[in-house]
């Protein structure tokens, strides 16, 4: 057995994939309503059956993720999920994997991985918790703003995993020098701080975290409705800036009891400013490229309005939204890649480890899933089940959707659970009200604050044994709450006012 067959096996779990293929057979060969579904046929049980074994696979990790990613690829074309023959449906399930949102994040990542080639992202880190001070409070307040503040801009995973060493870091030096053993209370809320920063924080943009990209195109494809990197903003921002406050205050009401002195954190963190040294030249050419990308982002739609004409006029070609911010993203990383200083790319090839490849994958394999259940009818079966959302309040849908979502995403990755619960929520709830739904199931998402497995940043920061599980519960699951609340009222209050 070579090294590679040997790494396989030890990433592959039996027993749970054993028990995700039972589940897959039985819901695709066991009689349901499924099977028969008006002018459908049995393909919602079919699609159903690829996305319940998508979904454990997920949960369980199984095999790896990026694989279990894969499966539409093979399944929707094997069991005919689009109903158009194996090349057609090959072609549905494989364009997906090369949306435009797949390269909106790989150029995000690739300017993410340039910021971790020049230190710049410490930098940061390090600036926002001394400009906010280094008493206990204000440095938790530090490092929950940092992670939220990076996180706007680079996924939420790849910003808890270069600021968990940060914290890490700062806990570990406030130990050594209080000489008090390990801080329980307060150095979880510190490395809690971080994962809960990257999850809030990825709220507030396009490129923020998947889920965002995911309600974005779904927008654009299934519902019609154009959601530019702005418009986006205009709501994803406000919020992160009213739950940043609300997640601090419940993080230091945890971790106050074995809180160090003041002047400790100060210490430290002059440290770290003086370890940083000067800005350095690619540090300034990152943060240069950055600016102008941020911006040219934010002008997506007049940009969109004036290359939309030449395209169509020289190229035949429908422009959209998401073609200009990729083409923004990739421009950037390119632009990274060929300018030099010092002899060096500012973005060097050895950097491209930094992106995480797995995650284009996941969002891939996520948006073909969703593209599978909405063309198979299984979303408008599952809509017509639960019809009773559609006699309720407008505002009572909208608490409904946010608490189910956040639910679902403590057991299931963001990315699984906002590919279903969007295709899910589309055909259950009344148009009137159908953005507002969408978009705050969409920020739910991003609100698991309970358990490992809800989010990427939270299994992060579990695995620096900082933080046990009955502490990550205690603090998340009031998180949960709250945020389920305010991403309720806000979404009420903004997204009519926004997109409509």
């Amino acid at each position: 057995m070579d090294a590679r067959t040997a790494r396989w096996r030890e990433r592959v779990r039996p027993l749970p994939l054993g028990l995700g293929l039972l589940f897959f057979l039985a819901i695709l060969l066991i009689e349901t309503p499924l099977h028969d579904f008006e002018g459908f046929g049995d393909r919602p049980a079919k699609a159903a059956a690829v996305t319940g074994l998508m979904a454990l696979l997920w949960m369980t990790e199984a095999v790896p993720i990026t694989v279990t990613a894969c499966l539409p690829l093979v399944l929707f074309p094997a069991l005919g999920v689009f109903g158009g023959g194996f090349g057609s449906d090959l072609a549905g399930a494989a364009g997906p994997f090369v949306d435009p949102y797949i390269f909106l994040f790989l150029g995000g990542m690739g300017v993410a991985a340039a910021m971790q080639q020049w230190n710049l992202h410490r930098r940061i880190a390090v600036g926002i918790m001394a400009a906010l001070g280094t008493d206990p409070r204000r440095l938790l307040l530090g490092v929950l703003c940092g992670a939220a503040f990076i996180s706007l801009w680079i996924s939420n995973t790849a910003t808890a995993a270069m600021m968990v060493p940060i914290a890490l870091a700062v806990a570990v030096a406030l130990e050594r020098q209080i000489g008090k053993g390990h801080m329980s209370a307060y150095g979880a809320a510190l490395v809690l701080a971080v994962a809960y920063g990257a999850n809030v924080g990825g709220i507030g943009t396009k490129i923020g975290t998947a889920p965002n990209a995911q309600f974005a195109q779904f927008m654009e494809r299934t519902v019609g409705v154009e959601v530019g990197f702005l418009a986006f903003m205009a709501v994803g921002l406000p919020f992160v800036l009213v739950m940043l406050p609300v997640t601090w205050a419940v993080l230091w009401l945890t971790g106050r009891r074995d809180a160090p002195d003041a002047s400790v954190g100060a210490a430290i963190v002059e440290r770290e400013q003086q370890a940083l040294g000067r800005l350095a030249r690619g540090e300034t050419i990152v943060l240069l490229v950055f600016a102008a990308t941020a911006s040219l982002w934010m002008a997506g739609r007049p940009l969109h309005g004036a290359l939309s004409p030449v395209f169509a006029d020289f190229f035949g070609v429908k422009l959209g939204t998401a073609h200009v911010e990729a083409g923004i993203a990739l421009l950037a990383m390119g632009t990274l890649m060929l300018w030099r200083t010092g002899g060096l790319a500012v973005l060097a090839p050895a950097s491209l480890r930094f992106v995480p490849w797995g995650t284009l994958v996941l969002l891939g394999g996520a948006f073909s899933m969703a593209h599978g259940v909405q063309q198979s009818g299984l979303s408008a079966f599952m809509g017509s089940r639960l019809s009773a959302i559609a006699q309720m309040s407008p505002s009572l849908q909208v608490l409904v959707a946010t608490l189910v979502t956040v639910a679902l995403t403590a057991v299931a990755s963001n990315t699984a659970t906002t590919g279903v619960m969007l295709n899910v929520l589309r055909d259950a709830v009344p148009a009137a009200n159908l953005n507002t739904v969408l978009f705050a199931s969409t920020i739910a998402a991003s609100l698991d604050f309970a358990l490992p497995a809800g989010t990427p940043p939270n299994a992060i920061v579990f695995g620096t044994g900082f933080v046990t599980v009955a502490q990550m519960v205690r603090t998340g699951v009031v998180l949960d709450l709250l945020g389920a609340v305010l991403a309720t009222l806000w979404c009420l209050l903004a997204v009519p006012l926004v997109i409509g």
